[in-house]
């Protein structure tokens, strides 16, 4: 059963939608993610176990809505959410119970995983997306792009472009870079990029991506997939695009390209516990792997299982260095690098 409902709709009122959720054979799932892939995923998962998913789709803002609103009545087992940003907001919620699973420790990375605690693990990642520069090879050289860092260098005074700097996939990566380098370098080099801005933060990475190619920018950030999107549309204007710009992964030859999650927790107030760690460790399974990552263009998190995208190739991101710094250590730095970017006057 799939039940289908807008972020506005997400009240309390809403799980009397729902069928006798606290039963045997049945796992029920708020997920952020909606992609047609991921139903094989779900389906063989019922077939080979025999628990049925009955599963509520909304926004990442609307699911941590519905789970506040529920408190210890709301019938979420597991729940799927975007970004290591957001994992880890609703996390400190106290919206996720701390699992043990050596099955997932052997599997996921611990950088991108929550940090364990005694009782276990509250959240972890089970598919990667890469946070890369595109840029117009007219106006800008590869190789003054070819790290983070340079993006604050003046020689780019007025050519980049960003989504607001407070969204958690640009969050994520200033975190990440403001634990590399320190507080004082950090908060330098976010100021260096607002002195390089071709115009205020607006729009989102698809936005970017055709700012570089119209002229408007010569240099953007975004994610993978959003590039992925448009490598594999057959849209003239969107073919026009990507002739237009090219891709680098930052910092190869140093840390690493930023790579940030969309991942899964079992919820705090699950009622059916069991089947929610079971089904976590299916997401870790090749096989699931294989659907979880490719579904939204994305990179597989389990150790040793490679997706075969071929726009993912086209970008260059076979064979990329991911930086190894733990997310859970990122999500630290959240608040502070937001109090950064308000004084260095990033939108």
């Amino acid at each position: 059963m799939k039940l289908r409902l807008s972020a506005i709709a997400l009240t309390l009122a809403a799980s009397a939608a729902l069928p006798a959720l606290a039963q045997d054979k049945v796992l029920n799932i708020y997920s952020a993610r909606h992609y047609q892939t991921d139903e094989v995923m779900y389906d063989t998962f019922t077939k080979t176990t025999g628990i049925k998913i009955n599963r509520v789709d909304a926004d990442d803002a609307g699911i941590v809505a519905r789970l506040r609103a529920e408190g210890a009545a709301s019938p979420a087992d597991v729940v799927l959410l975007v970004d290591a940003a957001r994992m880890a907001a609703a996390d400190a919620q106290g919206l996720f119970q701390p699992i043990k699973s050596a099955k997932l420790d052997a599997a996921i990375p611990a950088n991108l995983r929550a940090a364990p605690t005694a009782d276990g693990v509250t959240w972890t990642g089970f598919s990667t997306r890469a946070r890369v520069i595109v840029y117009d090879p007219i106006r800008v050289k590869a190789a003054d792009v070819a790290t983070y860092e340079q993006l604050a260098d003046p020689k780019l005074k007025g050519m980049l472009c960003t989504r607001s700097g407070s969204h958690p996939y640009n969050l994520s990566l200033f975190s990440t870079v403001v634990e590399r380098l320190g507080d004082q370098k950090g908060e330098a080099w976010l100021k260096g990029l607002v002195d390089n801005m071709a115009r205020a933060p607006k729009g989102g990475d698809t936005d970017q991506i055709k700012a570089v190619a119209s002229g408007e920018c010569g240099v953007a950030l975004t994610n993978t997939y959003y590039m992925a999107r448009l490598v594999k549309s057959n849209k003239p204007e969107d073919r026009a695009v990507v002739e237009r710009v090219r891709v680098v992964f930052p910092n190869q030859g140093t840390t690493g390209t930023h790579v940030n999650i969309a991942g899964a927790a079992v919820a705090r107030h699950a009622k059916n516990r069991d089947a929610a760690v079971q089904f976590m460790e299916y997401l870790a399974s090749p096989f699931a792997q294989q659907y979880f990552a490719d579904g939204n263009n994305e990179f597989a998190a389990a150790k040793g299982v490679k997706v075969d995208n071929s726009a993912l190739k086209a970008m260059g991101g076979e064979n990329f260095k991911a930086e190894n710094v733990p997310l859970a250590a990122v999500a630290k730095n959240m608040t502070k690098v937001q109090q950064m970017l308000d004084r260095v006057g990033f939108k």
